[in-house]
């Protein structure tokens, strides 16, 4: 057998303490991303690590893996290994390979492909920090290999044992940092063998090792781990006593200069942990580093969700531009793409605030997005490009998308602002929420394009109109729940308990949060007598933040909310929500 994976029962609950925390991003960064551990504090006992090693046909370029050996541990157990010979696809094994590692052309002849053993290792991988003993060689040799054979680089945390031990044992204690030589200065149970298995077994038992031995300087974290060996500046560690008194649950931290003027404001699941990490070598940014030196003081604000925390550290940056939030310091500003109001309209992009519905398309995450989407539209209706202003009943001379057959206002003839209308009927679909008439000619022109193999032309036209289709549906979601009265929500909380949310013309009137579902109906009722009182929306004058609604949005097509009471016409995306509604009712919680 060529590979192999073991993986004790006991890994199975530690598989699921990996699962991925999820947060919205900001404006201009839409979707939900992994949390950092930097944002949790993550402790060295509760971290699961996978000790990696490889055996290669050589160190030159042409060099290729013959062997991938893995253990996973967490809190000094082992979770499972993995082992496999991998057959070279071009290069043989040198005769000093074979001695060195006992490893011979013989043994791969009949082992898998890399193609057919990397997924299962990336599998076996995930959710884990990596660890490797001269981690750019084995690493380096990881990363080359999904690249080669199109499967996504994890880009997982990555330690290497050799740069830990530099900086944590000395010349008197050792001689060298060789693998072999830290395995009998650790005393390992299974010495390294160039083996991929065998040696991956004895990186754990030198990780642990060497952990135990930063124990006693402090070293308790993963942040803390990562910056071993880093310098931090004397006065960055200076104001580690700013974090002192911050709370240990979900919120925003204010980072406050002599004048108490905000200078950064960011949010986390655990203030305090979040905090500490900008006084260690775990922080590596230089703007952060120059920010803390300049800091006086933390200020918190606890949230009761996630989606609190998100939508006050919106609020506070648009209220205050901290200099140092470089994304998203303009979170009131959104950019559309709309159809302006002339006999013969043509699509341009703005940065005011939500248009008419029917009229446009977003918000967009940046003006680079939107002129994407506006070129491919522009590309697939005849909607006009030139920026002249027409009147109906008079002819224009050819512009050049009229002279390539792109235009269908005066450039061809027409003077009429009805006919002309009538050309654009896809775009009208897009702009009130069906995206499948431009898709489909999408669709044909991307064909025609490759035929003719103008795959970069073809690639560019795609990505416009998947643009467009996802603006068109962001659009007709912000104008349902910037027109609903009121929502209230809960989706189940990580860590157990329902999170509740009452939301009024898309804007986020109170939160709060019950232990148990028994609970939940209490706390919402609280929740809704205490709600801030949101006017409906007017034009030019939205009820809320584009930003807030773009992420109130997400959050209830994304976090499995359960609507508990409703009032107003209701078009979400949500699981437990009717069709629509439009008197108030009490939805419930829904199994």
């Amino acid at each position: 057998m060529h590979g192999s994976v073991s993986v004790p029962h006991a890994s199975m609950g530690a598989m699921k303490d990996q699962e991925r925390f999820l947060r919205t991003l900001v404006p201009g960064q839409p979707g939900p991303e992994q949390l950092s551990f930097a944002d949790l504090g993550q402790p060295l006992s509760e971290t699961t690590f996978m000790a990696v090693d490889l055996e290669t046909t050589g160190t030159g370029a042409g060099a290729e893996i013959t062997e991938i050996g893995a253990v996973k541990v967490r809190g000094g157990e082992v979770l499972g290994e993995f082992q496999s010979l991998v057959r070279p696809a071009e290069s043989v094994i040198t005769p000093y390979v074979s001695a060195l590692t006992g490893i011979t052309n013989s043994m791969v002849l009949s082992a898998p492909e890399l193609p057919a053993v990397l997924p299962s290792f990336l599998e076996f991988a995930a959710g884990t920090v990596w660890v490797a003993h001269n981690a750019p060689f084995d690493i380096g040799f990881l990363k080359r290999a999904c690249q080669a054979h199109d499967y996504r680089w994890p880009r997982p945390v990555v330690l290497d044992t050799v740069k830990i031990a530099r900086a944590t044992l000395s010349r008197e204690e050792i001689r060298n940092h060789k693998l072999a030589t830290l395995a009998a200065f650790f005393q390992v149970a299974a010495p390294p063998d160039h083996r991929a298995l065998t040696d991956a077994r004895a990186t754990v038992d030198v990780l642990h090792g060497l952990i135990a031995r930063l124990g006693s300087q402090g070293v308790f974290s993963l942040e803390e781990l990562r910056g071993v060996g880093r310098s931090v500046s004397p006065r960055q560690r200076s104001r580690h006593h700013l974090a002192a008194d911050l709370p240990s649950g979900p919120g925003v931290y204010l980072f406050l200069d002599a004048q108490q003027r905000p200078l950064y404001i960011g949010t986390s699941v655990n203030i305090r942990s979040r905090v500490k990490q900008y006084f260690t070598a775990a922080e590596t940014r230089s703007r952060m580093g120059e920010m803390v030196q300049i800091a006086q003081e933390v200020r918190a604000v606890e949230c009761a969700s996630a989606l609190e925390a998100n939508v006050r550290e919106l609020r506070l940056i648009a209220q205050h531009k901290p200099p140092y939030n470089r994304r998203s310091r303009t979170p009131e500003r959104a950019v559309w793409l709309r159809l302006t109001d002339e006999d013969f309209p043509r699509l341009s992009v703005t940065a005011s605030g939500p248009c008419p519905p029917g009229t446009a398309i977003g918000p967009f995450g940046s003006r680079r997005g939107a002129m994407e989407a506006k070129r491919a539209l522009e590309q697939l209706t005849p909607v006009r490009s030139c920026t002249r202003r027409l009147r109906a009943g008079t002819a224009a001379e050819p512009c050049p998308a009229g002279q390539t057959g792109h235009c269908g206002g005066p450039c061809q003839g027409i003077t009429d602002p009805q006919a002309y209308a009538a050309t654009l009927d896809a775009l009208e679909a897009l702009l009130h929420g069906s995206s499948r008439p431009v898709w489909d000619r999408a669709t044909e022109r991307m064909a025609a394009l490759a035929a003719a193999e103008r795959f970069e032309e073809a690639a560019r036209l795609r990505d416009g109109a998947l643009r467009a289709a996802e603006a068109a549906r962001r659009a007709v979601e912000h104008g349902g729940l910037e027109r609903i009265e009121l929502v209230a929500a809960a989706p189940s909380a990580q860590g157990g308990g329902w999170e509740i949310a009452v939301i009024r013309h898309g804007r986020l009137a109170a939160a709060a949060r019950a232990a148990t579902r028994r609970e939940v109906p209490a706390a919402a009722e609280a929740a809704l007598l205490t709600a801030e009182h949101v006017a409906p929306p007017e034009p030019g004058r939205p009820a809320a933040l584009p930003a807030e609604t773009a992420l109130i949005s997400r959050w209830l097509s994304e976090s499995g909310a359960r609507l508990l009471r409703i009032s107003g016409e209701w078009s979400q995306p949500v699981a437990s929500a009717p069709a629509a509604r439009h008197t108030p009712a009490d939805v419930g919680l829904a199994t």
